[in-house]
């Protein structure tokens, strides 16, 4: 047998196909008729362990023959040293896969350690977290507080000393809540990474929020629970400049109501009244829909999707209406029942922001407040009552205020708590079996607090108005209320 030759090759046709071409060396091609024309599948043949066996050396014309001898001498250099070809073959290919496996690793190795905070947290957004406003505030948050100085900085860098001085900054500006929730949310971020992969190697030296103490980030005054309660002086003094604000801004001309101090919007006026009178959150009440308030029957419901829960339990309410509560409900009424909202924002057709409400009030006590006037908002002292010598309020303080109006009524601690909604803690036995569900009791308790406000909104306040909530004085009544 000869070598074969290039030109041989190419003068095979289809006449050929199925043909064995060999040349020595033990170098055989099989002659295959294809699509795209002739070719020639070679092979080397040889024996092992008493049988005769072969090892593929490439596809002319794809594979030149000098590339196709080359493969055939390795493979014969192999079996001359006891090596079988094929067995080769395969390790050569499990090396190789090996090297690509380990190149990617190293790849996704580098890249991991160049992760950045900023990427553990929209993973932690995305996959992590899921509060009922989609993480709006959460991303508002982050993008204040904790973006601006380490969204970009590689998780593996990230330590105790940069997330402490996120903290200190937001406590610097005098926001020691915020700084606490964002404390609070930045932990959960990192219990959330700390058990998975790729955030978990990054952490090198572990959680760093494990190393920081909040209370000794705070200033030591700072009460995160808040007891602020209003007095019956306060209330009343909130209702006449309600209504003396009012007065005032009509009486002025048209060409002057510009400079003017707008009175508080009338919806929220009722939705203060309405949450002392009922004892609910303020974020409650400002995502009801008339549909679950019955005026006729005096009643609110409160389904369990807008109840502010804690650690996710919620269950539905139901709100008996006193005759407090009943009329600024029927003021609301003529505002915005043609709307399905009972507060509606009018811009796309929902109700509107949870926080509305206590961002209006807390801009009338700008002294309290540690930052400058905010463009398109109030930024004034108006709603800022005794002197500001109990500090500033805010809605949820006058659900408080209502809790405890109750209390000094007489009413029972459990009463309270239900009237409030808060899910009562106790065995599952009990709960199972007791199913009485206090409807008298809690409509006596609105009513009872609802002719207290009464009194206090008509009255002639006779004591300094930071008199404490829990020695009523005398009140001398003026006029009926609520007033016609």
């Amino acid at each position: 047998m000869t070598k074969l030759t290039a030109k041989e090759l190419e003068s095979l046709d289809a006449n050929d196909a199925g043909r064995v071409v060999r040349e020595d060396g033990g170098l055989s091609g099989k002659v295959q008729l294809k699509k795209k024309g002739i070719t020639v599948a070679f092979y080397y043949q040889f024996r092992w362990e008493g049988r005769f066996t072969g090892i593929s050396c490439g596809t002319w014309p794809g594979t030149p023959l000098p590339e196709i001898r080359k493969i055939r001498n390795i493979a014969r250099d192999l079996v001359a040293t006891g090596v079988n070809p094929n067995d080769h073959k395969r390790a050569e290919k499990a090396r190789a896969r090996a090297e690509l496996n380990a190149q990617l690793v190293a790849a996704e190795t580098l890249r991991a350690k160049e992760l950045t905070l900023g990427d553990m947290a929209e993973k932690w957004l995305l996959n992590g977290v899921a509060r009922k406003d989609g993480n709006a505030e959460l991303r508002r948050r982050f993008a204040k507080d904790l973006y601006p100085t380490l969204k970009n900085k590689t998780l593996s860098s990230v330590n105790e000393h940069d997330l402490r001085s996120v903290v200190r900054t937001v406590v610097g500006r005098g926001a020691n809540r915020q700084a606490i929730g964002l404390f609070a949310d930045i932990t959960q971020m990192f219990a959330w990474a700390e058990k998975r992969q790729p955030w978990r190697a990054l952490l090198v030296d572990g959680n760093p929020t494990n190393l920081i103490e909040i209370n000794k980030l705070i200033p030591s005054d700072y009460q995160e629970e808040r007891s602020r309660i209003l007095s019956p002086g306060e209330l009343l003094d909130l209702h006449n400049r309600f209504q003396q604000m009012t007065i005032d801004y009509n009486a002025l001309p048209a060409g002057q109501k510009y400079e003017g101090i707008r009175p508080l919007k009338k919806e929220t006026q009722l939705a203060l009244w309405i949450s002392l009178g009922t004892l609910c959150r303020i974020g409650e009440l400002l995502q009801a829909e008339w549909k679950n308030v019955d005026l006729d029957q005096q009643t609110w419901f409160i389904p369990s999707e807008n109840v502010k829960g804690s650690r996710g339990k919620k269950q539905d309410h139901h709100v008996f209406l006193s005759p407090f509560a009943l009329h600024f409900f029927q003021e609301l009424k003529t505002l915005t029942g043609d709307s399905r909202w009972c507060f509606p924002n009018k811009q796309d057709d929902q109700h509107v922001d949870v926080k509305v409400v206590s961002k209006q009030v807390g801009d009338r006590q700008a002294r309290f407040k540690n930052r400058k006037a905010l463009s398109r908002r109030r930024h004034d002292d108006t709603l800022v009552l005794a002197d500001g010598q109990s500090g500033d309020w805010t809605p949820h303080d006058l659900r408080r205020t209502g809790a405890t109006m109750m209390q000094a009524l007489g009413v029972s601690l459990d009463v309270i708590d239900r009237c409030q909604n808060h899910v009562l803690a106790g065995s599952r036995v009990r709960r199972h079996y007791l199913h009485h569900d206090y409807a008298e009791e809690k409509k006596r308790a609105w009513n009872l607090l609802g002719d207290r406000l009464s009194a206090v909104l008509s009255s002639t306040y006779e004591h300094p108005p930071t008199v404490s909530m829990l020695s009523f004085p005398a009140f001398a009544v003026t006029e009926t209320w609520p007033p016609s």
